[in-house]
This record gives C-alpha cells, structure tokens and sequence, in this order.
C-alpha cells in the first residue's frame, strides 16, 4: 500500500465524519502513516448529505484530496448514488444494506452490504452505525489493523460509552469476516 483513497457517505448525523477521523487516527497514531481527513457537508446540518475523505499513505500525502476512492463507504442511497461513478476501477464499496440498494456499479468493483442499522438498534443504539461500518470497513479492507482501530475506536468515542462503541465495532468486525470465510 502506498496511497490509499476512502470516501465516507451519508446524511449528517450518521457520524460520517466521525467515522472517517477513527481511520484517520488509526492509521496516523497508531500505525505511523500519513493521513489526512476532509470533509463536506450539504446545507443542512443533520439530515443533509455528508462525506469524508480520507487519504492514507505510506509516504507522505503531498496531495490531501480524494479524486477516485478505493474504497467507498455509504450509508445512504443519495450518497451512493453521487458518489459510485467517482470509484476506481477494481475499487470496494461497502454499504448499510437496509439504506442503500446498489445498483449500477461498473464492472470490477466489490461490493458488500451490511445491515448496520438493525445491529445498533440491537445494541440498543442507533447512533453506532458509524462503528459498525467502521468495524466492516475493517474486516473487509486492509488498511489498517484490528488492533488499531479498536484503539482508535476506544480513544474518539465519547467517555462512558466506550463499551458500547466497541461492541458496535465487534458486530461490524465480526460480520464482515464472515463475509469473506
């Protein structure tokens, strides 16, 4: 891995952009990488639509923005649908499967669903979507660590519900490696 391009789609309140700092943290701190977040927001705050960039490299980032995602994570049907045409070829997309409904995708790209919704209302949250796809996004991609994440997980999350946040991350983790068995 060099440079690695991800970009995070949803509505504002999803924790798109809090789930784009967790890779960002987990790939800086506790991996020494170069990474950079940026971020874009629709005109309303929450409900609008939202993204994260994120750029991880194993040199330095001399240039910080996302042209062509590798990876493409969405958490919502309009989000898919401004981003997909932008995803590099052989590119992954990873997507909350009771929200977005692929369709087409070119050729060449990987696409898994997961139904992070029905697992955080579940976990009695519906706010941790954001970590069960960071939890997916991890199983299924290998620009960071588990262990790595979980710290950055651990360390972005509001005190008091860590436990909560990485059990969010654990249901995600754990779907996604039963994906690819």
């Amino acid at each position: 891995m060099s440079r690695i391009e991800i970009k995070i789609g949803g509505f504002g309140g999803q924790g798109v952009i809090m789930a784009g700092m967790i890779i960002g943290r987990a790939a800086s701190i506790y991996e020494g990488k170069d990474a950079t977040l940026t971020q874009s927001f629709g005109p309303e705050a929450r409900g609008g639509s939202c993204s994260g960039q994120v750029v991880v490299n194993t040199d330095r980032n001399l240039y910080p923005m996302v042209t062509h995602p590798d990876i493409l994570v969405v958490m919502s049907q309009p989000a898919y649908l401004k981003f997909i045409p932008e995803v590099k070829s052989g590119g992954l997309i990873l997507y909350e499967s009771e929200l977005v409904k692929p369709q087409n995708h070119s050729e060449g790209l990987t696409a898994y669903g997961i139904p992070a919704t029905k697992f955080a209302e579940e976990l009695g949250r519906k706010m941790v979507l954001n970590i069960i796809m960071v939890g997916f996004f991890t199983a299924l991609s290998d620009v960071c660590s588990e262990e790595s994440m979980r710290k950055a997980v651990e360390n972005s999350v509001p005190r008091g519900t860590e436990r909560l946040n990485l059990s969010a991350f654990n249901r995600g983790f754990s779907y996604g490696r039963d994906l690819v068995k």
